[in-house]
C-alpha cells in the first residue's frame, strides 16, 4: 500500500474523527484548564519509517519544519510525546528521555543545529519496530525552556511508505483464502432471532403487523410493553396501544411460571404473537428476539410488516454475559455509553463492567472526594502536574482533549444507572488497585497539599494512598513509576470505604442493585512497597506479613471485609485470587486457598500459549473461585482484527476477529487455542497435560466478558469500529448452547459441523445484523472488512467476508469509491490493483492493494 500519510487530526482519529467526539457539559464535565490552543506553532514535523528492520529496532527519520519567522534555536527545548522510547543512531543531533508512563521527550543533542525560518532538519530515531499504524508515536507538544508554562501542540504527518507492500498482500491473499469456506445462503434457510435461540422452529404460518396491531400485557409486565411500543412505532407509523385485556390480531405479553429466571417463550401464528416469562428479563429477552424479526431499517412505508411464524424456547447458558468498557484510559461520553447500553440489550448482554479508574483517569465523581475527578479526570500539561495528570496516548498537552479529560457527574452516573436497569443491565464499577492508580494517587496528593496548606494535617493524611517517605523504586508494565497504592497505610481504607459508600449512595438514588465492586488487582510490578516505612512498622506489628509479598493477601483481606460488611461480594482481576508461592527454588503465582469458597469472582484473562498459564481459568475455578472467562486470545475486543498494517489496534495478545468469540469453548477452551500472539499457528503439544475443567470447577463458571480497553481510542468511531462487528461473535457464544461441532469428539466431522455453522452464522451477520447496526440506536460505525484478493494463474480472484457485500476496484492506482467498477469475476492481474468492499448503506473498507508484474 503506497503513499500513507496522515495529517495530525487524522493520524489521532484514524479512522474517525476526535473532533466529532463531544458532549455537554454535564456529560463530560469540563475543567477550566489554561490552553496552548492558540499560541503559535513554530514547527511542524513529518516522520517517515525508513527501515522496519534495523537491527532490532525501526529506523524512521523525524523532519522538523520551521514555520515560525524566528530560527528555531539549537538548545533549550524540549519535544513531548506519547509512545516508546526512541534511540539515536547518529549520536549528537537528538537525545531524549522518559517522564513516565508512555510519555517520552526528545530535546537537540550537542550537535543539533538552529534551523531558520522555513527551513528544515532531518534526524535519524531509532523506534520500537512497527506492525501497525498505532505503533508510531502521537501527541507532540513543544515546549521552551523560557516559557515552562505554555505548551504548543505541534502538526505531524506519517508516512510508512512501501515496508508493509508484501506482507499486506500476502494477508489479501490468506483472507481470500479463509472466506473461500464461507458460503452465500438464501435469507429464508437462517435463523431470524439472535443470538441462536436453544429451541427454534419454523411453522410458515406468518402474522401480520400492521397499525391495528395492539399490545396486550400483564401488570408486571407493562414497562415491557412500552419497550416493544416504542421499537413498534418507526415501523408501523404510530404508537401501538397497550391493553390489559386480550384481543385477537394482538401482540400478548403473559405470565408464564416455570420458565428460567432469563428465559422466555415465542410464538408466532395467523392470529397473532405470544410472549411468555416468569420474569421481567425473560420478558425483556422475548421482546429483543421479536424485534431482530423485524426487518432491518424497517420504515412505515409499506404499512405492514410480515413475522414469520414460529415456536421458540430459550435461555441463556451463563446467567452473567459482560461487556468491559475501558473509559478511564480514554474517556467516552455519557452519550455513548447509553447508546452501547441500547446494544447490550438488544443482543442480551447483562452486565457492563465499567472501568472508570485507572493510571490515566478517574471517571465518576465521588461527591466526598471531588479532587478524583477535578484533578484525576484531566490530562494536561503544566509544569509541576499539580492540578492534572500527564498527558497519555496522544491526548496532547490542553486539558480540552476530551479523549483525555472528562468524567461523568454525580447525576450523569446515576442516569446511566437508571439507564441500564430499564435494560435489564447490572453495572459492575471498578476501582483499580491496588496498581493501576496513578490517577487516584495524584488526587489525593492534590487534597492532601490543598489542606496541608490550610493547616488541617490531619483531614489531610485521612485519605492519602502513598507513604512520603517511600523509597521504593518499580516500573509498571505501562512504564508509570508511581502508580502503586501502599496497602499498609490505614488511611487507604478510610479511602476505599469512602469511596465504596459514594458509590453506594449513588445506587441507592438510582434504585439500581449493587451486587459486587471490582477492585481490580492485576500487574503490581516488582518491587513496591520494599523501602516504605509504613510497611515495615506493618510487617513489626502484623505477625501475618512477614515480607511485602504478604501484603497483596493483607490487601484484599481488608478489602473483601469492606464489602462484606456491606452486603457485597468482592470481584477482581485473576491475581486477586492467587499468591506468591515458592516452588522449586521459584517463586510462582498460584491459586490461594485462602480466598477460595468466599465468592471471590475472578476475570480470568492470562491464557495465551506459552504463557504457562493456558489453564488458569480452570486451575482458579477448580480451586473454588468463581470465575468469568475473560481470555485474552478470544475476547479482548481492543486487539486488531488482523496482521494488516493499516489495521488499527493492540497486538500483544494476538489478533481478533469475529472468528474468535464464535470459535471459543468455554467450557473446553484449550481444545481451540489455535494461534500464536503473533497470527501463527502452535503445536498442540504446547498444551498437552494443561489442567481440565472438574465438575465441581464447571459450576464456578458464571459466564464469560469481553472487555474493550481504550489505549488506541480516541473517538466514538473507533469505539464502535472495535465493538463490531466481533462482539456479535461473544453474544452468540455467551449465551447460545455449545453448538454441535462443539462437542462432536471426531476432528474430521467437527470441522465439517464448524464449517456449516460458520457459514450460517457470518450470513446472519452479513444480511440481518450488520443492516441493523447501520440504523440502531443512530446507528453503529462498524468495521467492514477488507477484501480477500489472490492472484490465481495470471488473474485476480477477490472476495469478502460477508455474503452481501460489494467489492468495487481501481486499476488506475487511484482509490476505488462508489462509482468504481463492481468485481464480479476474475480480471487481468497485471500492474496495480485497489479493491475495497462496500456495505449496501455505502459505507467501505479499507483499501487492498495487489501488485502483480
Amino acid at each position: 500500500m503506497k503513499g500513507y500519510s496522515l495529517t495530525l487530526l487524522a493520524y489521532l482519529s484514524l479512522f474517525g474523527s476526535c473532533a466529532g467526539n463531544t458532549s455537554s457539559a454535564s456529560t463530560a464535565t469540563e475543567i477550566a484548564m489554561p490552553t496552548a490552543a492558540e499560541a503559535p506553532k513554530p514547527i511542524k514535523l513529518h516522520l517517515t519509517l525508513v527501515d522496519n528492520n534495523f537491527g532490532d529496532k525501526a529506523k524512521m527519520a523525524l523532519t522538523l519544519v520551521n514555520t515560525a519567522s524566528e530560527p528555531l534555536p539549537a538548545t533549550g527545548w524540549k519535544l513531548f510525546f506519547n509512545g516508546f522510547a526512541p534511540s539515536f543512531p547518529s549520536a549528537g543531533q537528538m537525545q531524549g528521555g522518559h517522564v513516565n508512563g508512555d510519555l517520552q521527550y526528545l530535546q537537540p543533542g550537542s550537535s543539533f543545529r538552529a534551523i531558520a525560518p522555513g527551513d528544515s532538519a532531518t534526524v535519524e530515531i531509532g523506534y520500537r519496530r512497527v506492525r501497525n499504524r498505532t505503533d508510531f508515536p502521537i501527541g507532540f507538544y513543544l515546549v521552551f525552556d523560557n516559557k515552562p508554562a505554555t505548551a504548543i501542540p505541534v502538526e505531524l504527518t506519517v508516512d510508512k511508505r512501501d515496508v508493509f507492500a508484501k506482507s499486506d498482500q500476502q494477508l489479501a491473499e490468506w483472507i481470500y483464502e479463509q472466506n473461500e469456506a464461507i458460503k452465500t445462503l438464501s435469507a429464508d434457510k437462517l435463523t431470524k432471532v439472535f443470538p441462536t435461540p436453544a429451541s427454534y422452529r419454523e411453522t410458515g404460518q406468518s402474522f401480520a403487523l400492521t397499525k391495528q396491531t395492539g399490545i396486550v400485557a400483564d401488570n408486571e409486565f407493562i414497562s415491557e410493553a412500552a419497550v416493544l411500543a416504542n421499537a413498534l412505532t418507526p415501523v408501523l407509523g404510530s404508537k401501538p396501544t397497550i391493553k390489559s385485556q386480550a384481543a385477537s390480531q394482538s401482540i400478548t405479553l403473559r405470565k408464564k411460571a416455570g420458565l428460567a429466571p432469563e428465559g422466555y417463550e415465542l410464538q408466532i401464528d395467523a392470529n397473532g404473537v405470544m410472549l411468555s416469562a416468569t420474569t421481567r428479563a425473560g420478558m425483556f429477552y422475548a421482546v429483543q428476539s421479536l424485534k431482530t424479526l423485524l426487518p432491518p431499517g424497517a420504515s412505515a412505508t409499506s404499512g405492514s410488516v410480515s413475522l414469520p411464524g414460529m415456536v421458540v424456547q430459550d435461555a441463556p447458558r451463563f446467567p452473567y454475559r459482560a461487556f468491559m468498557m475501558d473509559v478511564a484510559r480514554n474517556f467516552q461520553p455519557k452519550t455513548e455509553v447509553l447508546k452501547v447500553l441500547d446494544v447490550m440489550g438488544l443482543y442480551k448482554i447483562n452486565t457492563l463492567h465499567l472501568h472508570f479508574s485507572d493510571d490515566e483517569g478517574w471517571r465518576v465523581e465521588m461527591p466526598s472526594l471531588p479532587e478524583l475527578t477535578t484533578v484525576g479526570g484531566t490530562r494536561s500539561y503544566s509544569p509541576g502536574q499539580k492540578q492534572s495528570i500527564l498527558p497519555s496516548y496522544g491526548s496532547g498537552p490542553d486539558a480540552t482533549n476530551t479523549s483525555g479529560t472528562g468524567y461523568y457527574s454525580k447525576a450523569d452516573f446515576v442516569e446511566i444507572l437508571r439507564y441500564a436497569s430499564d435494560r435489564h443491565i447490572t453495572v459492575i464499577p471498578e476501582i483499580e488497585s491496588p496498581g493501576h492508580a496513578r490517577a487516584a494517587l495524584r488526587a489525593m496528593d492534590a487534597r492532601y497539599e490543598r489542606l496541608t496548606q490550610a493547616g488541617n494535617k490531619a483531614e489531610a493524611e485521612r485519605y492519602l494512598l502513598r507513604d512520603l517517605a517511600d523509597k521504593s523504586k518499580y516500573e509498571s508494565v505501562q512504564n508509570f513509576t508511581d502508580n502503586v497504592i501502599d496497602v499498609s497505610l490505614p488511611s487507604v481504607y478510610n479511602f476505599m470505604e469512602r469511596v465504596v459508600d459514594d458509590l453506594r449512595a449513588m445506587y441507592k438514588e438510582a434504585n439500581a442493585p449493587l451486587q459486587t465492586i471490582h477492585f481490580g488487582g492485576d500487574e503490581v510490578p516488582a518491587g513496591v512497597w520494599q523501602k516504605s516505612p509504613s510497611v515495615q512498622r506493618l510487617i513489626a506489628q502484623n505477625a501475618t506479613v512477614k515480607s511485602a509479598d504478604d501484603l497483596w493477601q493483607y490487601y484484599f483481606g481488608r478489602v473483601n471485609e469492606i464489602v462484606k460488611s456491606r452486603g457485597l461480594y468482592l470481584s477482581g482481576w485473576e491475581e486477586a485470587g492467587m499468591k506468591k508461592v515458592m516452588q522449586n527454588g521459584r517463586m510462582r503465582w498460584m491459586p490461594n486457598p485462602d480466598f477460595a469458597g468466599q465468592n471471590f469472582h475472578l476475570n480470568v484473562w492470562l491464557n495465551s500459549p506459552g504463557s504457562g498459564a493456558e489453564d488458569l481459568a480452570y486451575r482458579l475455578a477448580n480451586a473454588g473461585y468463581k470465575v468469568i472467562l475473560t481470555p485474552v486470545t478470544h475476547l479482548y475486543l481492543d486487539l486488531a482484527y488482523t496482521q494488516s498494517s493499516d489495521e488499527a489496534g493492540q497486538y500483544w495478545g494476538g489478533y481478533v476477529d469475529i472468528d474468535k468469540p464464535f470459535y471459543f469453548i468455554p467450557y473446553n477452551y484449550l481444545r481451540n487455542l489455535k494461534d500464536d500472539r503473533t497470527g501463527k499457528r502452535i503445536n498442540p503439544a504446547l498444551i498437552k497435560g494443561r489442567e481440565r475443567l472438574t465438575a465441581a470447577g464447571r459450576a464456578n463458571i458464571v459466564g464469560m466478558e469481553s472487555p474493550l480497553w481504550s489505549e488506541k481510542i480516541l473517538s466514538t468511531d473507533q469505539l464502535e469500529y472495535k465493538l463490531f462487528p466481533k462482539f456479535l461473535g461473544v453474544a452468540e457464544r455467551a449465551w447460545a448452547a455449545d453448538p454441535a461441532w462443539a462437542t462432536e469428539t471426531n476432528e474430521a466431522k467437527s470441522e465439517q459441523l464448524y464449517s456449516l455453522a460458520w457459514s450460517e452464522f457470518i450470513n446472519v451477520v452479513s444480511q440481518r445484523e450488520l443492516p441493523r447496526l447501520d440504523t440502531y440506536a443512530g446507528g453503529f460505525v462498524y468495521r467492514v472488512p477488507t477484501a480477500g484478493a489472490k492472484v490465481i494463474n495470471g488473474k485476480l480472484m477477490a472476495n469478502t467476508q460477508f455474503p452481501g457485500m460489494t467489492i468495487r476496484y481501481t486499476t488506475s492506482g487511484t482509490e476505488p469509491t462508489a462509482s468504481s467498477p463492481v468485481y464480479t469475476g476474475p480480471i487481468n492481474a497485471s500492474g496495480t490493483i485497489k479493491l475495497k468492499v462496500f456495505t449496501p448503506a455505502g459505507r467501505s473498507s479499507d483499501t487492498v492493494t495487489i501488485t502483480s508484474e
